[in-house]
């Protein structure tokens, strides 16, 4: 495999781990908040806990892409990828669709997604040192 192969997958799984991690570490907080105030997710209604889980998951995996030296487009093009499909997944259930059936097309969506972001800017994606910007990207970043 090659070295320029082996960094896009490194990318895509550090996206995935960022992604889990989120939701777990960030989840807490928020059903804690929520507590406080005296609701939770479940009362607030399907919409809501599909928008808290796609923000739990973007906003690490895009702290984790400026850590690694990305620049806000390939931050953005990603937290895209993850933000599009929540809203059309909130959009179908206005129509009735069965939520949990959504959950699950939605992250493939988000998986697939990311993978088009990354495969639409390969560069970005396959150098060891993550990050590497011309200079129009990186005086726009």
């Amino acid at each position: 495999m090659s070295p320029s192969t082996r960094h896009f997958i490194r990318h895509y799984v550090e996206m995935v781990v960022a992604m889990f991690l989120g939701m777990a570490i960030l989840a807490l907080p928020v059903r804690g908040a929520l507590a406080a105030a005296g609701t939770s997710l479940s009362e607030l209604g399907h919409e809501a806990m599909f928008l808290a889980m796609a923000i739990e998951m973007t906003l690490p995996m895009v702290a984790w892409m400026r850590y690694r030296g990305h620049g806000r487009r390939p931050c953005t093009e990603m937290a895209a990828a993850m933000l599009l499909p929540t809203f059309a997944a909130i959009a179908l259930l206005q129509t009735g669709a069965d939520a949990g059936l959504l959950m699950g097309v939605e992250h493939v969506a988000m998986l697939l997604g990311m993978l088009v972001a990354m495969l639409l800017r390969p560069a970005e994606y396959t150098h060891g040192a993550h990050g590497r910007h011309t200079e129009v990207e990186a005086v726009t970043a």
